[in-house]
């Protein structure tokens, strides 16, 4: 169709990586990429309060690449504001969305109402971001979408879910909008993955979008197990606890997996590894139905559930941290901004004999990124905590693809893009991201800014 005029709305990880939202406008169906809730620094958190400029009553339909929250946190503020289509992804995409969001809504309830008890909010009264009700509000919009299947949205339209070895479910999308293919890479995985298999490659792409997180790096070489066995050791000999504050979705998994696998190599002794993740403890429950995603086989998948410790209630929580047995555990959040592992760091980050190791992304302005980055002191909850802890860092066990994947992942299509847009990045891994691409594939890449509205002639 000639002279067809598509505008795509920059509504989120643009020049910044959390809170994926594209909204492509057409004459036929306005269709939301991804609606993911901001992370990370004040100013951007802030902006999960406003309303998406733009009429929500007319998006026809929300696809999702995958189900973690920076794609599909803001989904029950899209309801509320008018939103009445339809929610599209993949079978596990969708039951991780689901875990997420309900379990989301229930940690803004209590934040809210902690705030309010303890008076530390600038808000009269605090409120949640959402609730648990307008979760399950949103979730009723859901519908499972096949892979590797064109799905006709219009006369003119039709997308295809794609592979893409992220998390469990996830995928990139290949939309076609009136003959031309519209690539969204969702968060690209990686090559060697302990529990996924290698991301597909799409063959043909005329506007690809395109995840930067890594742009500006190789993930090291490093021996993980190695590294993991000595902190394992100092934490016996210190008689602390190891705290991994790990995301509910894929990481823990691995962790859970890697540490079985080097405890039957008799590599580690059977030092007790606790799992206090509500909703963790709920994605397993997903790999279990969903086998066919993902390397675990089932035997192996039951033994290391039996061996690790599965915490249930707030109060075996608190059981385990007055617990004075060297120990390791693995609690949300993965950035340190919410969720149990503040509990376990507000009572023992002070303590010399605790190691903290991350083991994924930390967001600019998270607590992990300050972590990262040598804060002698951290705020939970309105109070100051001196870091004593010793802090440590695994790069290679991160889910996104570095730039050199990211490359090889491009490397796969066949013909000339037209405009790569680089979202999903702070400004630093963009710009080297773009300088790469346009040396080794020799396309226009464009640096979307948020909100940004741009015009594609067809």
């Amino acid at each position: 169709m000639k002279n067809e005029v598509i505008k795509v709305h920059f509504l989120g990880a643009s020049r910044t990586v959390t809170g994926s939202k594209f909204l492509i406008e057409t004459s036929q169906k306005n269709i939301l990429i991804d609606c993911g809730m901001f992370q990370g620094l004040k100013e951007l958190r802030e902006k999960n309060w406003e309303n998406i400029p733009f009429d929500v009553s007319t998006i026809d339909h929300v696809l999702l690449t995958h189900g973690h929250l920076d794609h599909t946190g803001y989904l029950p503020r899209l309801v509320q504001q008018g939103f009445k289509g339809s929610i599209e992804g993949t079978s596990p995409t969708l039951a991780i969305a689901k875990i997420i969001l309900k379990d989301s809504g229930k940690i803004h309830e209590e934040d809210a109402k902690r705030a309010n008890k303890e008076g530390y909010s600038k808000h009269e009264p605090a409120l949640p971001f959402y609730t648990i009700k307008e979760a399950e509000q949103t979730i009723r919009f859901f519908n499972n979408r096949e892979k590797n299947v064109w799905h006709q949205l219009d006369k003119d339209i039709k997308y295809r879910l794609r592979y893409n070895g992220h998390i469990i479910g996830s995928t990139f999308i290949e939309l076609d909008l009136f003959g031309k293919i519209f690539v969204f890479s969702g968060d690209i995985g990686r090559q060697n993955d302990l529990l996924l298999a290698p991301p597909l490659r799409p063959k043909w792409a005329d506007y690809l979008f395109l995840e930067s997180t890594y742009g500006n790096k190789l993930h090291p070489k490093e021996d993980i197990e190695d590294k993991i066995v000595a902190l394992v050791n100092t934490t016996l000999k210190n008689r602390g606890t190891l705290i991994i504050p790990s995301f509910a979705v894929e990481r823990l998994q691995s962790l859970m997996y890697l540490l079985w696998q080097l405890y039957k190599k008799n590599k580690i002794p059977n030092i007790p590894v606790f799992v206090d993740s509500p909703m963790g403890n709920n994605v397993l429950s997903v790999f279990e139905q969903y086998s066919n995603w993902h390397k675990l086989p089932a035997n192996e998948f039951a033994a290391m559930s039996r061996w690790t410790n599965i915490i249930t209630s707030y109060k075996e929580t608190w059981e385990t941290i007055d617990n004075p047995r060297p120990k390791i555990v693995i609690a949300g959040s993965g950035m340190v901004t919410g969720g149990r592992v503040l509990t376990y760091l507000q009572q023992l980050i002070d303590e010399a004999s605790t190691n903290i190791l991350l083991v994924g992304y930390q967001a600019e302005g998270t607590r992990g990124r300050q972590l990262l980055e040598g804060a002698h002191e951290i705020k939970f909850y309105g109070k100051y905590y001196p870091v004593n802890a010793q802090v440590h860092q695994i790069e290679s066990l991160s889910a996104h693809a570095d730039q050199k994947e990211i490359l090889e992942w491009m490397g796969g299509i066949k013909n000339v893009i037209e405009t790569v847009f680089l979202v999903h990045g702070e400004p630093s891994s963009i710009n080297t991201l773009r300088v790469k691409i346009q040396d080794v594939y020799h396309c226009k890449v464009t640096v979307p800014k948020l909100y940004d509205v741009l015009k594609i002639h067809l």
